[in-house]
Protein backbone atom coordinates (compact mmCIF):
# COMPACT_ATOMS: atom_id res chain seq x y z
CA UNK A 1 0.00 0.00 0.00
CA UNK A 2 1.34 3.41 -0.92
CA UNK A 3 1.92 6.02 1.69
CA UNK A 4 -1.19 8.13 2.26
CA UNK A 5 -1.29 11.71 1.09
CA UNK A 6 -3.84 14.34 2.00
CA UNK A 7 -6.27 15.49 -0.69
CA UNK A 8 -9.57 17.43 -0.63
CA UNK A 9 -13.05 16.02 -0.69
CA UNK A 10 -15.79 17.79 -2.61
CA UNK A 11 -16.17 20.31 0.19
CA UNK A 12 -12.45 21.16 0.12
CA UNK A 13 -11.71 19.20 3.32
CA UNK A 14 -8.45 17.21 3.45
CA UNK A 15 -8.60 13.41 3.49
CA UNK A 16 -6.00 10.63 3.27
CA UNK A 17 -5.99 8.64 0.04
CA UNK A 18 -3.90 5.72 -1.06
CA UNK A 19 -3.96 5.47 -4.84
CA UNK A 20 -2.84 7.80 -7.62
CA UNK A 21 -3.77 7.48 -11.29
CA UNK A 22 -2.19 9.52 -14.01
CA UNK A 23 -4.43 11.03 -16.66
CA UNK A 24 -3.30 11.72 -20.22
CA UNK A 25 -3.34 15.38 -21.22
CA UNK A 26 -5.99 16.73 -23.54
CA UNK A 27 -3.68 16.57 -26.53
CA UNK A 28 -3.19 12.84 -26.05
CA UNK A 29 -6.96 12.36 -25.89
CA UNK A 30 -7.29 14.15 -29.23
CA UNK A 31 -4.85 11.71 -30.81
CA UNK A 32 -6.48 8.52 -29.57
CA UNK A 33 -7.94 6.25 -32.20
CA UNK A 34 -11.51 4.91 -32.51
CA UNK A 35 -12.95 2.15 -30.40
CA UNK A 36 -12.30 -1.26 -31.92
CA UNK A 37 -14.72 -3.37 -29.91
CA UNK A 38 -17.89 -2.96 -27.90
CA UNK A 39 -19.89 -4.76 -25.25
CA UNK A 40 -22.32 -7.30 -26.70
CA UNK A 41 -25.84 -8.01 -25.35
CA UNK A 42 -24.86 -11.64 -24.69
CA UNK A 43 -22.18 -10.39 -22.28
CA UNK A 44 -24.69 -8.79 -19.91
CA UNK A 45 -26.19 -10.60 -16.92
CA UNK A 46 -29.35 -8.88 -15.65
CA UNK A 47 -30.01 -9.06 -11.91
CA UNK A 48 -33.67 -8.84 -10.91
CA UNK A 49 -35.68 -9.31 -7.72
CA UNK A 50 -38.11 -12.15 -8.34
CA UNK A 51 -40.30 -10.97 -5.48
CA UNK A 52 -40.91 -7.59 -7.12
CA UNK A 53 -43.00 -7.58 -10.28
CA UNK A 54 -41.59 -4.24 -11.44
CA UNK A 55 -38.05 -5.57 -11.22
CA UNK A 56 -38.96 -8.61 -13.32
CA UNK A 57 -40.81 -6.45 -15.87
CA UNK A 58 -37.85 -4.11 -16.26
CA UNK A 59 -35.46 -7.04 -16.80
CA UNK A 60 -37.75 -8.52 -19.45
CA UNK A 61 -38.17 -5.12 -21.11
CA UNK A 62 -34.42 -4.75 -21.42
CA UNK A 63 -34.05 -8.18 -22.98
CA UNK A 64 -36.74 -7.45 -25.56
CA UNK A 65 -35.31 -4.05 -26.48
CA UNK A 66 -31.61 -4.93 -26.53
CA UNK A 67 -31.60 -8.55 -27.61
CA UNK A 68 -30.19 -9.90 -24.36
CA UNK A 69 -31.05 -13.62 -24.06
CA UNK A 70 -33.75 -14.16 -21.44
CA UNK A 71 -31.51 -16.87 -19.97
CA UNK A 72 -29.24 -13.98 -18.96
CA UNK A 73 -31.73 -12.87 -16.30
CA UNK A 74 -30.68 -13.98 -12.83
CA UNK A 75 -33.64 -13.80 -10.48
CA UNK A 76 -32.89 -13.32 -6.79
CA UNK A 77 -35.23 -13.62 -3.83
CA UNK A 78 -34.96 -10.34 -1.96
CA UNK A 79 -38.49 -9.73 -0.73
CA UNK A 80 -41.34 -7.71 -2.23
CA UNK A 81 -40.68 -4.61 -0.15
CA UNK A 82 -38.26 -2.16 -1.70
CA UNK A 83 -35.08 -1.67 0.27
CA UNK A 84 -32.33 0.88 -0.34
CA UNK A 85 -29.88 -0.82 2.02
CA UNK A 86 -28.79 -4.39 2.70
CA UNK A 87 -26.55 -5.65 5.49
CA UNK A 88 -23.09 -6.91 4.62
CA UNK A 89 -24.01 -10.47 5.63
CA UNK A 90 -27.22 -10.48 3.57
CA UNK A 91 -25.45 -8.90 0.62
CA UNK A 92 -22.98 -11.77 0.60
CA UNK A 93 -25.61 -14.47 1.06
CA UNK A 94 -28.51 -13.16 -1.03
CA UNK A 95 -26.72 -11.22 -3.79
CA UNK A 96 -23.00 -11.93 -4.11
CA UNK A 97 -23.08 -15.72 -3.65
CA UNK A 98 -25.79 -16.46 -6.26
CA UNK A 99 -24.17 -14.09 -8.76
CA UNK A 100 -20.76 -15.64 -8.15
CA UNK A 101 -22.22 -19.13 -8.58
CA UNK A 102 -23.81 -18.15 -11.88
CA UNK A 103 -20.65 -16.48 -13.17
CA UNK A 104 -18.54 -19.50 -12.30
CA UNK A 105 -20.95 -22.04 -13.78
CA UNK A 106 -19.58 -24.03 -16.74
CA UNK A 107 -20.36 -22.70 -20.20
CA UNK A 108 -22.37 -19.58 -19.35
CA UNK A 109 -20.72 -17.40 -16.73
CA UNK A 110 -17.36 -16.97 -18.43
CA UNK A 111 -18.72 -14.75 -21.19
CA UNK A 112 -20.28 -12.18 -18.84
CA UNK A 113 -18.51 -8.80 -18.69
CA UNK A 114 -21.29 -6.62 -17.32
CA UNK A 115 -23.92 -6.90 -14.59
CA UNK A 116 -27.12 -4.87 -14.91
CA UNK A 117 -28.95 -4.40 -11.60
CA UNK A 118 -32.58 -3.34 -11.64
CA UNK A 119 -35.23 -1.63 -9.56
CA UNK A 120 -35.87 -3.94 -6.60
CA UNK A 121 -32.20 -4.67 -5.97
CA UNK A 122 -30.84 -2.79 -2.91
CA UNK A 123 -28.71 0.23 -3.75
CA UNK A 124 -26.34 0.36 -0.78
CA UNK A 125 -24.52 -2.30 1.26
CA UNK A 126 -23.74 -1.52 4.88
CA UNK A 127 -20.26 -1.55 6.43
CA UNK A 128 -18.51 -4.69 7.62
CA UNK A 129 -18.22 -3.74 11.30
CA UNK A 130 -15.01 -3.82 13.39
CA UNK A 131 -12.19 -6.24 12.64
CA UNK A 132 -11.98 -9.02 15.19
CA UNK A 133 -8.93 -9.80 17.32
CA UNK A 134 -7.47 -6.29 17.14
CA UNK A 135 -8.90 -4.89 20.37
CA UNK A 136 -5.47 -4.42 21.99
CA UNK A 137 -4.02 -2.74 18.92
CA UNK A 138 -7.05 -0.46 18.73
CA UNK A 139 -6.58 0.54 22.37
CA UNK A 140 -2.93 1.31 21.71
CA UNK A 141 -3.72 3.39 18.63
CA UNK A 142 -6.34 5.39 20.49
CA UNK A 143 -3.81 6.10 23.22
CA UNK A 144 -1.25 7.34 20.72
CA UNK A 145 -3.89 9.49 19.03
CA UNK A 146 -4.77 11.08 22.35
CA UNK A 147 -1.09 11.91 22.90
CA UNK A 148 -0.93 13.67 19.54
CA UNK A 149 -4.11 15.63 20.31
CA UNK A 150 -2.51 16.74 23.60
CA UNK A 151 0.59 17.89 21.71
CA UNK A 152 -1.55 20.01 19.43
CA UNK A 153 -3.37 21.53 22.40
CA UNK A 154 -0.07 22.34 24.10
CA UNK A 155 1.34 23.92 20.95
CA UNK A 156 -1.74 26.09 20.56
CA UNK A 157 -1.79 27.06 24.25
CA UNK A 158 1.88 27.55 25.12
CA UNK A 159 3.31 28.77 21.85
CA UNK A 160 0.67 29.82 19.29
CA UNK A 161 3.45 31.12 17.07
CA UNK A 162 5.23 27.77 16.86
CA UNK A 163 6.32 26.90 13.34
CA UNK A 164 3.61 25.71 10.99
CA UNK A 165 5.90 22.82 9.99
CA UNK A 166 5.91 21.38 13.52
CA UNK A 167 2.14 21.65 13.83
CA UNK A 168 1.67 20.06 10.42
CA UNK A 169 3.93 17.17 11.44
CA UNK A 170 1.82 16.46 14.53
CA UNK A 171 -1.41 16.79 12.55
CA UNK A 172 -0.12 14.43 9.89
CA UNK A 173 0.74 11.77 12.47
CA UNK A 174 -2.68 12.17 14.08
CA UNK A 175 -4.42 11.73 10.73
CA UNK A 176 -2.46 8.55 10.04
CA UNK A 177 -3.36 7.15 13.44
CA UNK A 178 -7.01 8.03 12.89
CA UNK A 179 -6.89 6.38 9.47
CA UNK A 180 -5.77 3.09 11.06
CA UNK A 181 -8.35 3.41 13.86
CA UNK A 182 -11.11 3.90 11.29
CA UNK A 183 -9.91 0.89 9.30
CA UNK A 184 -10.08 -1.37 12.34
CA UNK A 185 -13.43 -0.07 13.60
CA UNK A 186 -15.01 -0.40 10.15
CA UNK A 187 -15.73 3.23 9.44
CA UNK A 188 -16.31 3.97 5.73
CA UNK A 189 -16.66 0.31 4.76
CA UNK A 190 -20.10 0.63 3.17
CA UNK A 191 -20.48 0.97 -0.59
CA UNK A 192 -22.99 1.02 -3.37
CA UNK A 193 -24.13 -2.51 -4.16
CA UNK A 194 -23.12 -2.01 -7.79
CA UNK A 195 -19.60 -0.86 -6.99
CA UNK A 196 -19.13 -3.80 -4.63
CA UNK A 197 -20.39 -6.17 -7.31
CA UNK A 198 -17.55 -5.09 -9.58
CA UNK A 199 -15.34 -7.06 -7.18
CA UNK A 200 -17.63 -10.09 -6.80
CA UNK A 201 -15.10 -12.41 -8.42
CA UNK A 202 -12.17 -10.98 -6.50
CA UNK A 203 -10.97 -12.45 -3.25
CA UNK A 204 -9.00 -11.21 -0.27
CA UNK A 205 -9.47 -7.51 -0.93
CA UNK A 206 -9.79 -5.25 2.06
CA UNK A 207 -13.18 -3.80 2.90
CA UNK A 208 -12.02 -0.34 3.84
CA UNK A 209 -12.81 2.65 1.70
CA UNK A 210 -12.00 1.91 -1.94
CA UNK A 211 -10.14 -0.47 -4.22
CA UNK A 212 -8.47 0.68 -7.46
CA UNK A 213 -10.48 0.01 -10.59
CA UNK A 214 -8.05 -1.94 -12.76
CA UNK A 215 -10.18 -1.31 -15.85
CA UNK A 216 -9.39 2.39 -15.67
CA UNK A 217 -7.28 3.38 -18.68
CA UNK A 218 -7.39 -0.23 -19.88
CA UNK A 219 -9.72 -2.00 -22.26
CA UNK A 220 -12.90 -3.05 -20.40
CA UNK A 221 -13.14 -6.82 -20.32
CA UNK A 222 -9.41 -7.51 -20.07
CA UNK A 223 -9.74 -8.60 -16.46
CA UNK A 224 -11.65 -11.75 -15.60
CA UNK A 225 -11.96 -10.60 -12.00
CA UNK A 226 -13.43 -7.12 -12.48
CA UNK A 227 -16.95 -6.70 -13.82
CA UNK A 228 -18.62 -3.59 -15.18
CA UNK A 229 -21.91 -2.83 -13.41
CA UNK A 230 -24.76 -0.54 -14.39
CA UNK A 231 -28.26 0.01 -13.00
CA UNK A 232 -31.77 0.47 -14.38
CA UNK A 233 -33.45 2.25 -11.49
CA UNK A 234 -35.12 5.48 -10.54
CA UNK A 235 -38.38 7.12 -9.43
CA UNK A 236 -40.91 4.91 -11.22
CA UNK A 237 -41.20 2.04 -13.68
CA UNK A 238 -42.08 4.16 -16.71
CA UNK A 239 -39.11 6.44 -16.10
CA UNK A 240 -36.84 3.40 -15.86
CA UNK A 241 -38.15 1.83 -19.08
CA UNK A 242 -37.69 5.22 -20.70
CA UNK A 243 -33.95 5.05 -19.98
CA UNK A 244 -33.76 2.21 -22.48
CA UNK A 245 -36.29 3.52 -24.99
CA UNK A 246 -34.75 6.99 -25.16
CA UNK A 247 -31.24 5.57 -25.51
CA UNK A 248 -32.28 3.47 -28.48
CA UNK A 249 -34.10 6.40 -30.07
CA UNK A 250 -31.05 8.65 -29.70
CA UNK A 251 -28.78 6.04 -31.26
CA UNK A 252 -31.02 5.92 -34.34
CA UNK A 253 -31.15 9.66 -34.93
CA UNK A 254 -27.91 10.78 -33.31
CA UNK A 255 -27.70 12.83 -30.13
CA UNK A 256 -28.41 16.47 -30.90
CA UNK A 257 -28.90 19.55 -28.77
CA UNK A 258 -26.80 21.68 -26.47
CA UNK A 259 -23.97 20.77 -24.07
CA UNK A 260 -24.15 22.80 -20.87
CA UNK A 261 -20.90 22.83 -18.89
CA UNK A 262 -20.89 24.49 -15.47
CA UNK A 263 -17.42 25.18 -14.08
CA UNK A 264 -16.79 27.58 -11.18
CA UNK A 265 -13.97 29.84 -12.27
CA UNK A 266 -11.41 28.15 -10.00
CA UNK A 267 -7.82 28.72 -11.06
CA UNK A 268 -6.13 25.78 -12.79
CA UNK A 269 -4.16 23.51 -10.49
CA UNK A 270 -2.03 20.57 -11.62
CA UNK A 271 -2.64 18.75 -8.33
CA UNK A 272 -4.52 15.65 -9.49
CA UNK A 273 -7.14 15.83 -6.73
CA UNK A 274 -7.60 19.56 -6.33
CA UNK A 275 -10.71 21.61 -6.96
CA UNK A 276 -8.82 23.56 -9.61
CA UNK A 277 -7.89 20.38 -11.44
CA UNK A 278 -11.52 19.27 -11.73
CA UNK A 279 -12.68 22.76 -12.68
CA UNK A 280 -10.11 22.85 -15.46
CA UNK A 281 -11.33 19.42 -16.59
CA UNK A 282 -14.80 20.91 -17.04
CA UNK A 283 -13.43 23.79 -19.10
CA UNK A 284 -11.44 21.36 -21.24
CA UNK A 285 -14.58 19.26 -21.67
CA UNK A 286 -16.31 22.30 -23.17
CA UNK A 287 -13.43 22.85 -25.59
CA UNK A 288 -13.22 19.20 -26.54
CA UNK A 289 -16.99 18.95 -27.10
CA UNK A 290 -16.71 21.76 -29.64
CA UNK A 291 -13.89 19.91 -31.40
CA UNK A 292 -15.34 16.41 -31.47
CA UNK A 293 -19.11 16.92 -31.81
CA UNK A 294 -21.59 19.10 -33.61
CA UNK A 295 -23.30 20.07 -30.38
CA UNK A 296 -23.67 23.70 -29.42
CA UNK A 297 -21.74 24.36 -26.20
CA UNK A 298 -22.77 26.85 -23.53
CA UNK A 299 -20.72 27.47 -20.40
CA UNK A 300 -21.25 28.92 -16.95
CA UNK A 301 -17.83 29.85 -15.54
CA UNK A 302 -18.71 31.49 -12.23
CA UNK A 303 -19.88 30.33 -8.79
CA UNK A 304 -23.43 30.66 -10.09
CA UNK A 305 -25.28 27.70 -11.58
CA UNK A 306 -27.41 27.62 -14.69
CA UNK A 307 -30.65 29.27 -13.60
CA UNK A 308 -34.02 27.55 -13.68
CA UNK A 309 -35.46 27.24 -17.17
CA UNK A 310 -32.34 28.49 -19.00
CA UNK A 311 -31.10 25.26 -20.64
CA UNK A 312 -33.37 24.17 -23.49
CA UNK A 313 -32.54 21.10 -25.60
CA UNK A 314 -30.00 19.74 -23.11
CA UNK A 315 -28.01 16.86 -24.62
CA UNK A 316 -25.04 16.95 -22.23
CA UNK A 317 -24.77 18.39 -18.75
CA UNK A 318 -21.82 18.37 -16.40
CA UNK A 319 -21.16 20.71 -13.52
CA UNK A 320 -21.01 21.41 -9.79
CA UNK A 321 -21.70 22.28 -6.86
CA UNK A 322 -25.21 22.46 -5.41
CA UNK A 323 -25.42 19.89 -2.62
CA UNK A 324 -28.66 17.89 -2.75
CA UNK A 325 -30.43 20.88 -4.32
CA UNK A 326 -31.33 20.28 -7.95
CA UNK A 327 -31.76 23.36 -10.12
CA UNK A 328 -34.52 22.78 -12.68
CA UNK A 329 -32.66 24.45 -15.51
CA UNK A 330 -32.80 21.69 -18.10
CA UNK A 331 -35.11 20.51 -20.84
CA UNK A 332 -33.47 17.16 -21.57
CA UNK A 333 -33.66 15.71 -25.08
CA UNK A 334 -34.02 11.97 -25.62
CA UNK A 335 -30.60 10.45 -25.01
CA UNK A 336 -29.37 13.27 -22.75
CA UNK A 337 -26.48 12.28 -20.53
CA UNK A 338 -24.74 14.03 -17.67
CA UNK A 339 -23.90 14.25 -14.00
CA UNK A 340 -23.50 16.71 -11.17
CA UNK A 341 -20.29 16.45 -9.15
CA UNK A 342 -21.57 16.53 -5.58
CA UNK A 343 -21.98 14.26 -2.56
CA UNK A 344 -25.03 12.11 -1.76
CA UNK A 345 -26.91 12.75 -5.00
CA UNK A 346 -28.15 9.15 -5.42
CA UNK A 347 -29.14 8.39 -1.82
CA UNK A 348 -32.89 8.61 -2.53
CA UNK A 349 -32.74 7.40 -6.10
CA UNK A 350 -36.36 6.18 -6.20
CA UNK A 351 -37.99 9.20 -4.57
CA UNK A 352 -39.89 11.29 -7.17
CA UNK A 353 -40.00 14.22 -4.75
CA UNK A 354 -36.30 14.23 -3.90
CA UNK A 355 -34.24 17.37 -4.53
CA UNK A 356 -31.10 15.27 -5.05
CA UNK A 357 -29.66 15.57 -8.53
CA UNK A 358 -29.93 11.94 -9.68
CA UNK A 359 -33.63 11.28 -8.98
CA UNK A 360 -34.59 14.82 -10.00
CA UNK A 361 -32.75 14.63 -13.32
CA UNK A 362 -34.23 11.21 -14.02
CA UNK A 363 -37.70 12.57 -13.33
CA UNK A 364 -36.97 15.52 -15.63
CA UNK A 365 -36.01 13.20 -18.48
CA UNK A 366 -32.26 12.60 -18.51
CA UNK A 367 -31.34 9.26 -20.08
CA UNK A 368 -28.13 8.42 -18.18
CA UNK A 369 -26.43 9.79 -15.09
CA UNK A 370 -24.31 8.83 -12.10
CA UNK A 371 -24.08 9.78 -8.44
CA UNK A 372 -23.04 8.74 -4.95
CA UNK A 373 -24.90 6.88 -2.20
CA UNK A 374 -22.61 8.31 0.52
CA UNK A 375 -19.69 10.77 0.76
CA UNK A 376 -17.50 9.71 -2.19
CA UNK A 377 -14.75 12.37 -2.04
CA UNK A 378 -13.91 14.36 -5.14
CA UNK A 379 -11.19 12.04 -6.41
CA UNK A 380 -13.62 9.14 -6.88
CA UNK A 381 -15.59 10.78 -9.71
CA UNK A 382 -14.70 10.15 -13.34
CA UNK A 383 -12.99 13.27 -14.64
CA UNK A 384 -15.47 15.06 -16.91
CA UNK A 385 -13.11 15.47 -19.88
CA UNK A 386 -12.04 11.81 -19.69
CA UNK A 387 -15.53 10.32 -19.27
CA UNK A 388 -17.13 12.23 -22.12
CA UNK A 389 -14.10 11.68 -24.33
CA UNK A 390 -14.73 7.95 -24.11
CA UNK A 391 -18.32 8.51 -25.21
CA UNK A 392 -17.21 10.75 -28.09
CA UNK A 393 -14.93 7.92 -29.25
CA UNK A 394 -17.99 5.68 -29.57
CA UNK A 395 -17.82 3.68 -26.37
CA UNK A 396 -21.01 2.55 -24.72
CA UNK A 397 -22.07 4.05 -21.41
CA UNK A 398 -20.76 1.38 -19.05
CA UNK A 399 -17.42 1.07 -20.87
CA UNK A 400 -16.85 4.83 -20.74
CA UNK A 401 -17.61 4.78 -17.03
CA UNK A 402 -15.28 1.91 -16.16
CA UNK A 403 -12.56 3.26 -18.38
CA UNK A 404 -12.48 6.47 -16.32
CA UNK A 405 -13.76 5.77 -12.78
CA UNK A 406 -10.88 5.43 -10.30
CA UNK A 407 -12.34 3.03 -7.74
CA UNK A 408 -14.54 0.02 -7.05
CA UNK A 409 -15.95 -1.14 -3.71
CA UNK A 410 -16.94 2.48 -3.11
CA UNK A 411 -19.89 4.87 -3.36
CA UNK A 412 -20.79 5.70 -6.97
CA UNK A 413 -23.60 4.19 -9.02
CA UNK A 414 -24.16 4.45 -12.79
CA UNK A 415 -27.79 4.71 -13.93
CA UNK A 416 -28.87 4.02 -17.51
CA UNK A 417 -28.68 1.54 -20.37
CA UNK A 418 -25.16 0.04 -20.28
CA UNK A 419 -25.20 -0.47 -24.06
CA UNK A 420 -26.16 3.12 -24.82
CA UNK A 421 -23.77 4.69 -27.31
CA UNK A 422 -24.74 8.38 -27.63
CA UNK A 423 -22.04 8.94 -30.26
CA UNK A 424 -22.32 5.64 -32.04
CA UNK A 425 -19.93 5.28 -34.94
CA UNK A 426 -21.17 4.06 -38.35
Amino acid sequence: MKKDTLKPNIHGEKIPIVNKHLTSPLLALLLLGPVVSALDPEEILIISNGNNSHSVTIAQHYCSKRGVPTDNILTLSLGAELSYTITRANYEKQIAEPIRERLLSPGTGGQIKCLLTTYGIPIKVQGRGPLKGLENKLKQLRGLAEQERNKIEQLNTNDPGKSARQKEKVNRKLKQLQYEINRITGKETGASVDSELSMVLSSNYELYRWQPNILKNNSPGLSLNTLMVCRLDGPGTQIIKGLVNKAIAAEKTGLTGVAYIDSRGIAENNNRYSLGYFDQSLRELAAFTRLRTELTVKEERTEELFAAGTCPRTAIYCGWYSLKTYIDAFDFVDGAIGYHISSWEAVDLRDPNSSQWCPAMLKDGITATLGAVAEPYLHSFPEPRAFFTELFKGRCLVEAYYHTKPFNSWQLVLIGDPLYRPFKKP
